[in-house]
């Protein structure tokens, strides 16, 4: 009965919780009973979604990670902008990936950033998790790509997850 009681998840409720208070008009009474009661009943409703709680053991790179990302997000809407506006064609590939990780939530963390990523999109992973299709819009090398996803993307997460 007490299991059902908490928060089983305690991080997105946590994040839950701060969103709302930030999307609020101001912090009051009402928000904050409000972002309590969606900080538990969102995960509430979601738990069957969830097969096992994440297991993040170093949870305090994630801001470091999210910066990282940021910045990347930056820098390649800018080198997009420059390829679509140059008279040069782009060299669009397909590349398969080969997964070092092998937690479902450090997977979609990294599919997601690498779709996130203006030029590249996850665009699928494969059933027994080991490879992720990758289309790259403009790649001259495939070791090249995958050798820039490992070492931004996929090594900080295998830090963070095991």
């Amino acid at each position: 009965m007490l299991d059902r009681l908490s928060f089983p998840q305690p991080w997105l409720s946590l994040t839950l919780f701060a969103t709302w208070q930030f999307l609020s008009d101001g912090i009051s009474g009402g928000s904050v009973v409000l972002g309590i009661v969606l900080a538990w009943g969102i995960p509430q409703l979601t738990r069957g979604f969830w097969p096992d709680r994440p297991a993040v053991i170093r949870g305090w790179r994630a801001p470091a990670y999210a910066l990282r990302v940021l910045w990347d997000i930056i820098v390649a809407s800018v080198e997009v902008a420059k390829l679509i506006l140059s008279p040069r064609q782009p060299r669009p590939m397909f590349i398969c990936y080969p997964l070092e990780l092998d937690h479902p939530l450090a997977i979609s963390i990294l599919v997601s950033t690498i779709s996130l990523t203006p030029g590249t999109v996850g665009a699928d992973v494969s059933d027994d998790n080991k490879l992720i299709l990758i289309h790259s819009l403009d790649a001259e090398d495939e070791q090249e790509v995958i050798d820039t996803i490992r070492a931004r993307y996929e090594r900080p997460l295998l830090e963070m997850f095991r």
